[in-house]
């Protein structure tokens, strides 16, 4: 569980700015994932935070503030890309180098950048929640707060990443 001296007064403007920027880092990865132009990526990311902001006050600091960003961040991602595929008629927005962040790719050969370019492919082809589900997983989220993040049980979150997995297997 997350708190500090800034979570004590969640109410405050300067406490939430505090957070925001020791955690950014979930905010640019989720819009990193789901965005695919750099400018597309800076309104999703200004969006996300907009609504973390709104959300603020509702925030319970008893809860892992990670987890509490994490699903404000996918469910405006997720709408996001639901806005998308309607204006451009169809399902897929595709992710671009933002996924460098999600991979430790240490001194990447040709090997590993063509493996990563898989990867980034996979993903992309991947539906809203699966794609969620694929960024916390890499992210090294435990299974419990991926569940707690998706709104969906621990086992299902078990069984999708086994079917990913294996899915990612057979493509590649």
């Amino acid at each position: 569980m997350e708190t500090s001296a800034a979570m004590t007064g969640h109410d405050h403007p300067q406490a939430f700015a505090d957070v925001l920027q020791r955690h950014a880092g979930i905010v640019f990865k989720v819009a990193n994932t789901y965005a695919r132009l750099p400018e597309d990526r800076a309104d999703l990311a200004q969006d996300i935070a907009a609504q973390l902001w709104h959300a603020w006050p509702k925030y319970d600091p008893a809860r892992s503030v990670s987890t509490w960003m994490y699903r404000v961040a996918l469910n405006v991602a997720i709408s996001h890309v639901r806005v998308q595929a309607v204006r451009q008629r169809h399902d897929m927005v595709p992710l671009d180098d933002g996924l460098h962040d999600l991979v430790d790719a240490a001194a990447p050969d040709h090997e590993s950048e063509q493996h990563l370019r898989l990867l980034q492919a996979f993903i992309a082809r991947q539906p809203p929640l699966d794609r969620a589900l694929l960024l916390l997983y890499l992210d090294e989220r435990p299974q419990r707060e991926i569940a707690e993040i998706l709104g969906i049980s621990e086992a299902n979150v078990s069984t999708k990443v086994g079917r990913l997995k294996q899915r990612l297997r057979d493509e590649l």
